[in-house]
């Protein structure tokens, strides 16, 4: 048997009218339904209004976690789980639903305060770095306060997150091939994000959460764990911490992964597992087509 693991991309990844073309899916109209009664508002219309209105973190991790749950549901049924989950950021919450930690429902409460926790921070900044020197930016990280490495996406590929002054202090330390600000309200998976990750825990605190049926894979410590008090307590920690998925990676060929299904739009995980793990099988599941391709083989 063929050893697979399935990703879930997080926030970056959506795209304009995701979603649409899964709305007659079973089990799809009843999962948007469900979602509307608890967000007040339509996770489809949010969608193909415009991406301006997607790209708000309010939005954005809503819409993400029940499209991709609603692909994660029918890949399921049509294939069986595989034997190991990972989702990067927001994608986790999507991979420990899959896991069968916590119902639909439940997910969907949790993000739903996340995404308002982090919607409403501010004061923060996100970099993302391309192709630069690992080595000078650890040095620059060590000697600057009120920075940190936020996301640690693979060899050439980095988030940085903190005050804007130290996030400029840093960027303009490492030399890299490409710089770029990230569209985002505050600064994410920073310790900037304390009193939103005390808020979060209490939130946390409502749900029930079960063993996970199969292991995963968290950003927070990428160990492999089915143990649902310390699936619960890294949800707590990745809202500060860093996002280690260039680790997830490497623990995906050390477990002898051979195939990674990315279930969600875009292709960003399969593209850097591509450059990461050379002999991993690769399909993306993101849209109707292309669950159709992947479960008639």
């Amino acid at each position: 048997m063929t050893k697979t693991a399935w990703v879930f991309p997080g926030q970056g990844s959506q795209t304009l009218n995701m979603g649409v073309d899964l709305q007659d899916l079973p089990g799809a109209k009843q999962k948007f339904e469900a979602a509307a009664k608890i967000l007040g508002w339509s996770i489809l219309d949010i969608c193909q209004q415009d991406e301006a209105t997607l790209s708000r973190t309010l939005y954005t991790q809503p819409c993400l976690y029940v499209i991709e749950s609603i692909l994660a549901d029918i890949l399921s049924e049509k294939i069986g789980l595989p034997q190991l989950l990972a989702g990067h950021s927001l994608g986790e919450y999507v991979a420990l639903y899959t896991a069968g930690v916590f119902d639909f429902e439940s997910g969907l409460k949790i993000v739903k305060k996340r995404a308002e926790l982090m919607d409403s921070a501010a004061g923060g900044k996100m970099m993302a770095l391309m192709k630069f020197g690992r080595s000078e930016l650890e040095q620059a990280l060590k000697a600057s306060e009120n920075v940190v490495l936020a996301n640690d996406n693979s060899e050439g590929q980095v988030v940085i997150s903190g005050t804007p002054e130290a996030v400029d202090k840093v960027s303009s330390q490492v030399k890299a091939k490409r710089a770029l600000e990230l569209d985002v309200s505050g600064a994410f998976h920073s310790p900037l994000m304390q009193n939103a990750s005390q808020q979060f825990e209490s939130v946390l605190d409502t749900v029930t959460f079960s063993n996970a049926k199969i292991p995963v894979l968290s950003n927070v410590e990428p160990v492999a764990t089915t143990d649902k008090t310390k699936l619960k307590q890294r949800l707590v920690q990745q809202m500060t911490g860093s996002v280690r998925w260039r680790e997830i990676m490497l623990q995906l060929a050390q477990s002898n992964i051979e195939r990674v299904f990315e279930v969600g739009p875009g292709k960003v995980l399969t593209g850097l597992i591509k450059r990461t793990c050379k002999n991993i099988e690769l399909n993306n599941v993101g849209t109707a087509e292309q669950l159709q391709q992947v479960t008639a083989a």
